[in-house]
């Protein structure tokens, strides 16, 4: 009688960079405009709301962008993994969340306040700075930290600082 064979699953996981990219690279971002310039062709005029996640380097340079959620005119559910397994992929040390509304106007919900606490304290479990998180609209946008709902590098303060405009 042959003895049970033990076998476990091998995962390989690699990033694939899609073509166009060549732009965001090294791309340096100081401020929350800086980002929102950034999401403003990213993020488009898209008729649904769409969760996106820009990810930074010890420099805040740009190292990749991720779609982390596709969802519809309404409304966009995701968990903060979809976030953060990107960012841990690419050795990111900071990322930028940000959300389109479709009706153009950026104003915050309390749902988008949740989910921006949510990220901080996942952020702040992994080590990976959460620097702001943005709100597109059709000609404006909102920044959280503009606004001062972050405390700068709070799982380190000796990284590179995020830089808020008035």
């Amino acid at each position: 009688m042959n003895a049970p064979r033990n076998t476990w699953r091998r995962v390989k996981v690699s990033l694939v960079r899609e073509q166009g990219e060549a732009y965001t690279m090294r791309r340096r971002i100081r401020t929350g405009r800086d980002a929102a310039s950034f999401l403003q062709s990213y993020l488009g005029n898209d008729p649904r709301e769409r969760f996106a996640v820009i990810y930074l380097d010890t420099r805040h340079c740009v190292i990749g962008t991720h779609d982390a959620h596709i969802g519809t005119a309404t409304g966009s559910w995701f968990h903060p993994r979809e976030v953060f397994c990107p960012a841990v992929a690419l050795a990111a040390t900071a990322i930028i969340a940000a959300h389109n509304h479709p009706s153009g106007d950026p104003t915050p919900s309390a749902e988008d306040r949740a989910v921006t606490e949510r990220l901080q304290e996942a952020g702040k479990i992994m080590g990976i700075d959460v620097l702001d998180h943005i709100v597109m609209g059709t000609e404006r946008y909102y920044s959280f930290a503009e606004q001062g709902f972050f405390p700068h590098n709070a799982s380190n303060p000796t990284r590179q600082p995020f830089e808020v405009t008035p």
